[in-house]
């Protein structure tokens, strides 16, 4: 089978998280998809770390399957080149500071007057209009703008998630919406002008807690790994660790305790035999379970948890998450090259029965710079000019005769 978007071209003027994510998801998807990045290097998250052989990690994650066009947007030449791309793609998407792109003529308007077809993705932090649309947008901001941070953490301290959570949110957004824009095309034949914010996005995650407070008009509370719908819920001591275990019916109640702790008097106490009792005299129940867990290691009491269909997991750190026999076993991970050495990549979470996504290469910066002039129109002599001027940057490590 062909791959889903085979025969499709995004152009992107992106970096970071966000907006890398959403393209990387449909190169995954098997479109070709052209990245526009700075001329003095690149995409900031190149050179956020070294750690994947000198190349930041967020990059090769994000990254894998493009082509990097190094181009100064600044020139007119390097717009032109940019803007001829762009009218021959199906998609643009950009995360560029709001106005920005109207102002380098790659606005909605005007691309979508040339070729009404296209689809045009416009990223930002707080969406178009509203007092906050010229603010700075970055992952941790809105995870506290959104509420996100006010709810993560313990009932001591605050915190933000680990992972950029209002990013990855924003780039999943922004990738669904191109595949329904597309369907849509197909039906109709017009393109689309689509914006997608990052607080717009984290909000819509926000959405239990959100309607609790509106309903409720109690702010919900941080819990740390605890729930403050279901208990028992939380991690609970072993001899030699944690492990975290969560009961969400009554049912699941009496199974814990009559064949995993055996205690099983304490199925039908008054102060457990349900989930609301037991909400309501949480410490008793922590306390109860707990004492009962500490009693076997990790391993065994894992074993016994899962046997029994209790809902239950070890804290993995990220070495074991790496080696995961999850992973392993069902064959998840790929080999991709890098500017420097191969590297270890994930398979997409979806996978299509009868084809694999393509899994292509992390781009060094201005890998494809001369092979996408000369696609532009340009002839030998004119894209060595515009590379010697320094309007474009090829990176000398590759042939740009195979270049793609």
């Amino acid at each position: 089978m062909n791959a889903p978007l085979e025969g499709f071209t995004v152009v992107a003027i992106e970096q970071a998280v966000a907006a890398p994510l959403a393209t990387r998801n449909l190169a995954d998807l098997g479109a070709r998809v052209i990245k526009v990045e700075r001329t003095d290097g690149g995409d900031l998250a190149r050179g956020y770390d070294h750690a994947v052989h000198g190349t930041g990690a967020h990059f090769v994650w994000l990254n894998r399957g493009k082509e990097s066009l190094a181009v100064d947007l600044k020139s007119v030449q390097g717009r032109q080149i940019v803007r001829g791309l762009i009218d021959r793609a199906d998609v643009f998407v950009q995360n560029l500071a709001p106005g920005a792109a109207e102002r380098l003529g790659f606005g909605a308007g005007e691309l979508r007057t040339a070729n009404p077809q296209l689809v045009v993705v416009n990223m930002s932090g707080f969406g178009r209009g509203g007092p906050m649309q010229d603010r700075k947008s970055y992952d941790m901001l809105i995870q506290a703008e959104s509420g996100l941070i006010s709810i993560t953490g313990t009932p001591d301290e605050p915190a933000k998630t680990g992972i950029p959570t209002a990013d990855i949110a924003t780039g999943m957004y922004c990738a669904q919406s191109v595949l329904a824009a597309l369907l849509r095309r197909g039906r109709t034949g017009e393109g689309a002008t689509i914006d997608v914010s990052m607080f717009d996005s984290t909000v819509e995650w926000m959405g239990h807690a959100m309607y609790t407070q509106m309903y409720t008009g109690a702010q919900p509370q941080r819990m740390g790994v605890s729930h403050s719908s279901i208990a028992p819920y939380d991690a609970y001591p072993t001899l030699d660790g944690q492990i975290l275990i969560g009961v969400q019916n009554d049912r699941g109640w009496r199974t814990l305790v009559s064949d995993v702790l055996g205690v099983p008097e304490l199925a039908d106490d008054l102060r457990f035999a349900t989930n609301v009792l037991r909400v309501q005299n949480r410490s008793e129940c922590d306390a109860v379970v707990a004492a009962r867990t500490s009693l076997f290691t990790t391993v065994d009491l894992d074993t016994k948890l899962a046997s029994a269909g209790i809902p239950a997991a070890q804290v993995k750190q990220m070495d074991q998450v790496v080696a995961h026999p999850q992973l392993v076993e069902r064959d998840r991970w790929r080999t991709v090259g890098t500017e420097h050495a191969t590297a270890q990549a994930l398979l997409p979470p979806a996978t299509f029965a009868d084809h694999e996504a393509p899994m292509g290469d992390v781009p060094a910066l201005g890998q494809h710079t001369r092979a996408l002039l000369m696609e532009s129109g340009k002839d030998s002599d004119e894209a060595d000019r515009m590379l010697s001027q320094g309007i474009a940057v090829q990176n000398s490590a590759f042939d740009a005769d195979f270049a793609r």
